[in-house]
C-alpha cells in the first residue's frame, strides 16, 4: 500500500472519477435500504459515489488509507468534520459520515455497526491476487448474514497490461465468495471503447461486470 500513499502524496490519482458511477445510480435500488440505513465503501479515497449515497440520507462508513484523500473528501465536498482516535485508526466523522484512516483488515465487526450494505466500485479490483482472497475472507467475516455487495469488476487480458486495477474474472468471484454469499450477475459489458488507456496499452478487450451479494448464514 506504499504506493497508494504515495499516488495521494503526488496527486496520480488517475482512478478517481469525478462523476457519481452510472451502475450506482442505476442498482441503488437493489441494496434495499430504507432512510437512514448504513452502507459501507472500502478503501474509499474521495469517490464522489459517497456523496450521492449521503443524498440519499444513508449514514456511510468508509476506510482509506489516505489522510489526504479523506480530507480532500470533506473540504471538497464543504462537509464539517471532528477527528479522533479509534483503535488503530484515525476517525474522520462528519453528519452521518465515518471515514476511518487506515488499513482495511484492521476493522472489526464493531466498526461497521448497522452496516447493511457495502458498495465495492474499486476495492476488489485494485488489489492483487493474494490481496483479493484475503480481502474477500475478511469483508465476509465483519459484515452481517444477509447484508448486500454491490461489486463492480473489469476483467482484461492481465498479460496484456499490468495493475491496478486488476482483471477480475466471473469464475474469480465465484471463487472468492461462493459458500458465503448468494451471487447475482447484474450486468455485463464489452467496453474497450470507452477505455482509452487500454486501447493506448493494446488490449484487446475490457469486460465489465456488475454483480449482487449478499450474504447467507452457512
Amino acid at each position: 500500500m506504499t504506493d497508494w500513499i504515495s499516488r495521494w502524496e503526488s496527486n496520480r490519482i488517475g482512478w478517481h472519477a469525478e462523476q457519481v458511477n452510472r451502475h450506482l445510480v442505476q442498482y441503488y435500488d437493489r441494496f434495499d435500504l430504507s432512510a437512514e440505513g448504513t452502507i459501507f465503501v472500502p478503501l474509499c479515497g474521495k469517490s464522489n459515489d459517497m456523496r450521492f449515497l449521503l443524498e440519499k440520507d444513508l449514514k456511510v462508513i468508509g476506510v482509506e488509507m489516505s489522510n489526504i484523500a479523506i480530507e480532500q473528501f470533506f473540504s471538497e465536498n464543504h462537509l464539517d468534520y471532528i477527528v479522533s482516535d479509534v483503535d488503530k485508526f484515525t476517525l474522520y466523522e462528519g453528519a452521518r459520515i465515518k471515514l476511518y484512516c487506515g488499513d482495511f483488515f484492521d476493522l472489526k465487526v464493531k466498526h461497521l455497526e448497522n452496516v447493511r450494505a457495502i458498495y465495492d466500485r474499486a476495492s476488489l479490483i485494485a488489489l492483487n491476487e493474494d490481496l483479493r482472497q484475503k480481502y474477500a475472507k475478511h469483508l465476509s467475516d465483519i459484515i452481517e448474514f444477509d447484508a448486500r455487495i454491490l461489486l463492480l469488476t473489469l476483467f482484461y487480458p492481465q498479460h496484456q497490461k499490468s495493475g491496478p486495477p486488476f482483471a477480475v474474472s466471473k469464475e474469480e468471484v465465484g471463487q472468492l465468495f461462493n459458500g458465503s454469499f448468494d451471487i447475482q450477475e447484474l450486468h455485463c459489458i464489452e467496453d474497450i471503447e470507452n477505455e482509452p488507456m487500454f486501447q493506448n496499452l493494446g488490449v484487446d478487450f475490457v469486460e465489465k461486470a456488475v454483480y449482487l451479494l449478499q450474504k447467507v448464514r452457512m
